[in-house]
Order: C-alpha cells, then structure tokens, then sequence
C-alpha cells in the first residue's frame, strides 16, 4: 500500500513518488515515474531493485530469516515434508489431511515420462553432464503436452504445474542411470516423493531395492530446504521468460540453465571440491591461512552467504540432517567427512571467520550429505533443480495469475555515438 511519498529533483523538475509497504521488509519506492523524467535508475545485479510483487517468500538476511508463505523454514524442515511444501508454495497454504492425500495421489499418478521420452537420452553422448540433459528434456515436455499450454486456461496452468512436480525425479534420475549405462528404472505407486526418486536412482532390475528411511528423510529435508528463495537468479529468469508468454515447461528449462551457473546452483558440489582439495585434516591449517590472506585467490566453498548476514537459516537442520546420514551410512571416519567437520569446528569457533560471520552455510552440509548418500558431485546441481522447480512453478504461476508486463530492463548505453557509414575503400 502506498501510504508515503518520497520526492526527487532534477534541476527544475520534481517528482514525487509513492514508497509501497509490504507486509515485512524495507519499504520500497516506486519509481515508475522516473520515465517522465527521461531518467532510469542504474543497479547491476539488482541489488537494490523490486521486479516484482510476490506473496511466495520473504528472506530477512540480516536477521537470519527464511519464510514460506509465512512459516519460518526452520519448522517446516524438521516438522513437514516436501508434499506438503509443495502444496503449500502452490497453493498458499497447508494442507487439510484430505487435501494432502489427494494431492500426494495426483502427484504420483504423474510420475511417468512418456514412453518416447526415453529416445530422447539416446540424442545425449554418455559423458553428458546431467543438468545438460535435463534443460533439453525439461523443455522438449511442451511437445507432449501442447493441448494443455493455454496459459490464460488455470487449468492448463495446474495441470503443467503437477506433471513438472511429479516429474522431475524421474527426468533426474534418468539422468544418472543413462550416465552409468544401466536401465531406466520407473516410478513405484507405493513410494513417497523421496524414496522414489532414491529407488529410481539406486535399484536394478536384478534384485528389489528398499531405500534407508534415514536417507530418505535426509533427502526430503534437502528438497524442502531448497524449494525456494525468493527472487534469485533462476528464479527472476522463470518470471522473466513467463512474462513473454512462453509455456510453462520452456520457462522452467530457462530457469535449470540459469541454476547451472557455478555462481548459482554449484555451491554444495564446490564444496565438496574444496574439501577434495584440501585432502587432509593435517592440510586445513594451511587452507585457513590462505582463506584469511586477502592477497590468495582460495576461498572457503560453503561458508557465509550473499543473502544471510548472520547464519543461514536452513543450515541448523541441515547441519543435523548431515550428521544422521553420517552415522546412518558410518562414514563419519572417511577422510573427506573428518576434514569438513574440522572445517566446520573452526568456522565456529576461530575469530577471524566469527567476526565476518562466514558460518556453515546449507551448502556446505548439502554437499556433504549427498555424497554420505552415494550421489555424485555431477548431480548435486540436478537434485537442486528438482527441488526447485515448485520454487519456479509457483512464482511462474504467481506472475501469469495476476496483471503482468513483459519485462524489458534498459540499460546505460556506453558504447559510440550516432555515426556515419563509410565504404570499405573509405576506412582509415
């Protein structure tokens, strides 16, 4: 709501402009206004910019605070599962029981891939990197669903929005099965969101396959700390791509090129890299000496955050996750886990990172656990984008439920000014 007005002057001109409140947050100014002027503001990386209204999530980052549709992530990690995160992303609130049922059983009864889907891996070279594979997958689902792309139809709209949920694990697991050169594995009815993506991953057809509940949970807790996070990179690249009008499987494939950026989706897998680097536990002293030398290029993967000044608020539970997979499996006197939980101890404690608050973040015990479970570092990416698409799918459906424009940023022009063409013979 517009309840204040904020005034700017350039030269002789004024302008007054509304400052909009929302329900938490800094108040923002709408600068609409500024067109007449013949002015545009100028933020690289929008920094300080609003693209858009959004009722999804709210992320305090100095305060530590991570909200889905109010409900603080802390809770619902440790308290929910991701079906009914998803429901309640989509839908903008929880589940009654009945609704959960059905909506658990809509999902599953969507879980398989067109038959012909399957040839399409067959286009993929073997060595292909598996987030590779799922932006052309991902996309080329328009193609078999393209009687029910009218976006303006709410229907069309929810039926994309199940089949992209229920889909994924299994467009992400054929994805590890075609690198590995085993079979294809379908969806189980009888399974649950994660167990099913755990069994299309891991079983053969040669002997039946029943995944560790405690991996299980661990996996479900990862989808439902990474389901969303408010106006990030891929997700203001699904709204951007949605304002065009583009159906809703196209959207979601920008949206899994964009996570694939190492600057994005590729935290928890550097992480672990760091730690491969690293090797030993006698080599971690010199690693925090070169992390704390402002003049050494070495970084510390994992630790602080752009968005949270102060502890990332996923990390708690998934520092616990971490630790219950490692006593599931017994891996906590591998080599690599013993040098993260120094690492760990350190960042706590020692001053240097305290001060510049560079704590364990979700990241650095996502890439941890997911190794613990036996999924490799090629994959992380893959599992992030599955669990993010509900993320996309809601604030795709978000923009194109309400009035929207296309978006169209401008720029600070740096470049030649208006000049006239010369004939090749004619250059100097």
């Amino acid at each position: 709501m517009a309840d204040k007005k904020a005034k700017l002057t350039i030269g002789e001109i004024s302008t007054e402009f509304d400052i909009l409140s929302g329900t938490l947050g800094p108040n923002v100014i709408d600068i609409a206004p500024l067109s007449k002027m013949n002015y545009f503001t100028y933020d690289p990386g929008f920094m300080a910019t609003a693209a858009c209204e959004s009722k999804i999530t709210f992320i305090d980052g100095d305060k530590g605070t991570l909200l889905y549709r109010g409900y603080p992530i802390g809770q619902l990690a440790a308290e929910s599962n991701f079906m009914e995160v998803c429901y309640l992303l989509l839908k903008g609130e929880l589940p009654k029981n009945e609704e959960y049922q059905e909506f658990c059983r809509t999902i599953t009864r969507h879980s398989m891939v067109h038959e012909q889907i399957r040839y399409f891996y067959n286009g993929f070279r073997r060595d292909a990197h598996p987030m590779a594979i799922m932006v052309g997958v991902v996309g080329a689902l328009s193609a078999f669903y393209h009687d029910t792309l009218d976006i303006k139809n709410p229907e069309h709209r929810a039926s994309s929005a199940i089949r992209l949920i229920a889909k994924m694990p299994t467009i992400a697991a054929m994805c590890y099965k075609y690198s590995i050169g085993q079979p294809f594995m379908p969806p189980q009815n009888s399974m649950s969101y994660a167990e099913n993506f755990l069994h299309m991953m891991f079983a053969t057809p040669t002997e039946e396959t029943v995944p560790n509940p405690i991996l299980v949970r661990a996996l479900d807790r990862i989808f439902t700390l990474h389901a969303d996070h408010e106006q990030n990179a891929s997700t203001s690249t699904v709204r951007l791509a949605g304002s065009t009008g583009a159906n809703p499987f196209v959207c979601i494939s920008a949206g899994i090129a964009a996570l694939w950026g190492p600057a994005h989706g590729g935290a928890n897998e550097a992480a672990l890299n760091m730690l491969q680097e690293i090797g030993d536990v006698s080599q971690i002293g010199k690693y925090i000496a070169r992390a704390k030398d402002p003049k050494d290029t070495f970084r510390l993967m994992g630790f602080g955050h752009r968005v949270y000044k102060n502890y990332d608020p996923r990390a708690k539970v998934m520092r616990e996750t971490c630790h219950e997979v490692l006593d599931a499996v017994g891996a906590h006197d591998n080599p690599l886990f013993k040098i993260a939980m120094a690492l760990e101890k350190i960042a706590l404690e020692d001053e240097y990172f305290v001060q510049r608050k560079l704590y364990p973040n979700v990241d650095f015990y996502s890439g941890i656990t997911l190794s613990a479970i036996g999924i490799p570092p090629n994959m992380f990416t893959v599992i992030f984008a599955l669990a993010r698409t509900i993320g996309w799918v809601a604030h795709w459906n978000e923009m194109i439920s309400s009035p929207y424009r296309l978006g169209r940023p401008r720029q600070l022009y740096t470049g030649s000014p208006e000049r006239a063409f010369l004939s090749i013979n004619e250059r100097k």
